[in-house]
This record gives structure tokens, C-alpha cells and sequence, in this order.
């Protein structure tokens, strides 16, 4: 297992969609270890292989709501959104490959996500709460889009004008 990079706006790999996942082997398994590692230490609740520059179809998640049930960790190979309420829920969002950037995003507040297991099995999954916002959340990185893309143009504006000031700050 190791700890990798996580890669930040600005990085091509995190705007590009991701390739779907065709090999179910110990590969997959010792990057999803990495994927679980990598999370866990920059105190995230999900990681998509973007994040850490493969441009592939997989993400990882283990999230609490906040009732503090937990849903346990879950790894999604090649998801899709196959139900979306109209409902909509408006909460906080930030991103580890944002560090420091947070804002309100709209998304749908029940979702079901359709994908593979890493032994190859069909899953489903079911969610409200926090874990639908972090389904919807991995589900976008996996199609190079990120939550910054999700909320109006002044608002992210804003946001990547404090992004700029903050990697200057880093630099100097």
C-alpha cells in the first residue's frame, strides 16, 4: 500500500473523463488499497483515480452521515448514475484536490449508482444524505468535471481568484 500524490486544479487529469475499468486483478486491488490509503490520510471521505492522476473509472468512499450511521467503504468500478430525485438538497462541498476552497452545491438528494465491485460483481447502491452528495461528488471527478463547475460563474470566479492567491502564497 502507499500514500499517492493527489493532484490539483490545474492538473489536465482532472478534466479529462475517465477510461473504463477492464482488468479485475490484483492490480485493481492494490490501487484501491492505495486509492483507500491516500484518502484516509489527506482525512478525505471519497478519492476517484483522477485525483491521483489515472485517468480511469474508479473511485472510493467511506462516509458517516450525519446521523452518524455509517455506510461503510465502498468501491465503485466503472459507476453510473441510473436514478437522480428531482429533489434536490443545497450543502457544502469541498474537494481534496481544492484544499482550502469550499462552497454551497445544489445536487439531488437520493441517488442510485450502478458499478462493479474489484472482484467483478454488479453492485447497487442506494443513498441520501451525505453519501449521495459524495456519490455525485466521485461520479463528476469521473467525468473530469469538478464542484466548482457546479455553482454559478461569480461564485466561481471567486472561488478560483482565492485558488490563485492561495498557490501564490504556497509559492512564495
Amino acid at each position: 500500500m502507499a500514500i499517492r500524490e493527489i493532484r490539483y486544479l490545474g492538473d489536465e487529469v482532472l478534466r479529462v473523463p475517465g477510461e473504463a475499468v477492464s482488468e479485475f486483478d490484483d492490480g485493481l486491488r492494490a490501487l484501491v488499497r492505495d486509492l483507500f490509503e491516500t484518502m484516509y490520510h489527506a482525512e478525505g471521505i471519497g478519492l476517484a483515480a483522477p485525483q491521483i492522476g489515472l485517468s480511469l473509472r474508479l473511485c472510493v468512499l467511506d462516509v458517516q452521515d450525519e446521523e452518524g450511521s455509517d455506510a461503510g467503504r465502498l468501491v465503485l468500478v466503472n459507476p453510473e448514475l441510473v436514478r437522480a430525485s428531482r429533489q434536490t438538497d443545497k450543502s457544502t462541498e469541498g474537494c481534496l484536490s481544492l484544499p482550502g476552497l469550499e462552497e454551497l452545491v445544489t445536487r439531488s438528494a437520493r441517488v442510485t449508482v450502478r458499478a462493479t465491485d474489484p472482484e467483478g460483481e454488479s453492485i447497487e447502491v442506494e443513498a441520501d444524505g451525505l453519501l449521495a452528495r459524495a456519490l455525485q461528488h466521485e461520479l463528476d471527478h469521473l467525468d473530469g468535471i469538478l464542484f466548482i463547475d457546479r455553482v454559478s460563474p461569480l461564485k466561481r470566479k471567486m472561488l478560483l481568484k482565492k485558488w490563485k492567491k492561495s498557490q501564490e502564497e504556497d509559492r512564495g
